[in-house]
């Protein structure tokens, strides 16, 4: 019946029992010093044998789920049930070796009725309630009665016979009931420690447990909502492709056509101007069949293994076609792996470009732009920075959360997309205005393991 509780707890139920295992220590740590103690130092009279052969079994159910968390068989809420259902009979096995409900220390029931309230669905809170309350009221009745230490009044009768010795038992009388309330005080006292700091520290991991998985939800709705937003963009750059397909290819074949009735040795000036249009044509038409592929084909198309160096001189060429003009200072860590390598998909070349591009846009063109790439055997770490007047509040603020629309640059849907490749790829982009002015554009990306990389054999 248990198994079919509907699971509500947002905590990992694997994390809840690493938490058992935890808190079974510190009762285990508790239960030993308060042994030694009631033992050896007050020289209270207690089945110490008893007591140490529960202790050891709560050790050996410890050292069990200390195996069971090496596993990878995943932990059901029934298991933490279980679990807890267990330390409770190892409190109330204490509790009855030592005075039943006339034990201070009761009070400890109340933390697996806690635990289970908070790790595991209200339906596992009753059981638990029943549980406890069912020990807790046996205890009253099955017990093994503390050693006599509670006041108790001599015979009255003992004042004719011998007055001294009622006077010394009047005194022992008084002694036994300082120790009577002592120990009570003790009891209590050590009850509310233990709870406050068990309260402590269980509340803190489970409210810092509750924000690290409110900060991944969070991101995870970003990036759900970023995900719509680029297919969103895509949709529209695939029906913007199909429909300006059939104009671009009837300026092709005007242009053509132009071309042939004006000869190039009789009009050299109007051919010049026609070769510049068919190749912008061209390149139109290559852009519009990117943006129609499907995204399954352009990763199949770009998606190949080279060696790292080759693929940034392959993105500073194809960027040199765009900006040929633009001063470029190209900066390399000089201590770095030759055979690193990097899937080079289409769309990362795309992103790096566009930002080259927007770059050398707002940067003079006297000063250029600054390329600087650094990488180990793991990440690699590309620095573009530009002198013009750096980024907005507003593109630093939303970049990569929605599209950007920007007066002054040419920062927007291209942007937005650039994270979102980015963040596909598993790296991290960064933006940032120099203090010495103009912006920077940090990008991380991870390489391939080139170890691993050597022992597959389908790599040359």
């Amino acid at each position: 019946m248990l198994t079919h509780i509907s699971p509500k707890s947002q905590i990992p139920v694997r994390q809840n029992l690493k938490w058992l295992f935890i808190l079974r220590n510190m009762m285990m740590l508790s239960e030993v010093v308060l042994i030694i103690l009631s033992v050896y130092g007050l020289k209270i009279n207690l089945p110490e044998q008893q007591l140490w052969l529960v202790v050891l079994s709560s050790g050996a159910i410890n050292l069990y789920t200390s195996m069971r968390l090496e596993t990878d068989e995943p932990v059901t809420e029934l298991e933490i049930f279980t679990q807890i259902s267990v330390d409770v009979f190892t409190i109330a096995a204490l509790l009855y070796l030592t005075g039943g409900a006339s034990n201070p220390i009761t009070w400890v029931f109340l933390l697996p009725l806690i635990i289970t309230a908070i790790m595991l669905p209200q339906a596992y809170a009753w059981y638990m309630v029943i549980l406890t309350t069912s020990l807790y009221t046996m205890l009253i009745a099955f017990n093994i009665p503390l050693p006599s230490i509670e006041p108790h009044m001599p015979d009255p009768t003992m004042i004719q016979s011998n007055v001294e010795s009622y006077r010394m038992l009047q005194n022992a009388h008084v002694m036994h009931d300082k120790s009577y309330f002592s120990l009570h005080m003790f009891g209590m006292w050590f009850g509310f420690v233990f709870s406050a700091g068990l309260v402590a520290f269980f509340v803190v991991e489970l409210a810092r447990t509750l924000r690290v998985q409110e900060r991944s939800l969070a991101e995870a709705r970003e990036n759900a909502l970023r995900d719509e937003r680029v297919v969103a963009l895509g949709t529209l750059a695939a029906s913007a492709a199909h429909d300006m397909g059939t104009p671009l290819g009837t300026i092709a074949i005007v242009a053509h056509e132009l071309e042939q009735e004006y000869p190039a040795h009789r009009y050299p000036d109007l051919n010049e101007k026609m070769l510049i249009m068919q190749q912008q044509i061209n390149r139109c038409k290559e852009a519009l069949s990117v943006m129609s592929a499907s995204a399954g084909e352009m990763r199949a198309e770009s998606g190949g293994v080279i060696l790292l160096t080759d693929y940034i001189d392959d993105v500073i060429k194809q960027w040199r076609t765009h900006k040929p003009g633009a001063k470029l200072s190209f900066f390399i860590d000089p201590q770095i792996a030759i055979n690193a390598k990097i899937i080079a998909e289409r769309t990362l070349t795309h992103s790096l470009i566009n930002i080259l591009n927007n770059a050398a846009e707002a940067s003079p063109t006297e000063l250029g732009i600054e390329f600087h790439a650094t990488w180990d055997l793991d990440n690699i770490t590309i620095k573009i920075r530009d002198f013009g007047p750096g980024f907005s509040s507003e593109i630093v603020e939303f970049a990569g959360k929605q599209p950007v629309v920007s007066k002054k640059r040419g920062l927007g849907v291209g942007l937005f997309l650039t994270y979102s490749t980015i963040n596909r790829l598993g790296g991290k982009i960064n933006l940032t205005n120099s203090d010495s002015g103009g912006a920077c554009v940090e990008i991380t990306l991870p390489l391939l393991n080139t170890e691993t990389d050597n022992d597959d054999p389908g790599n040359g």
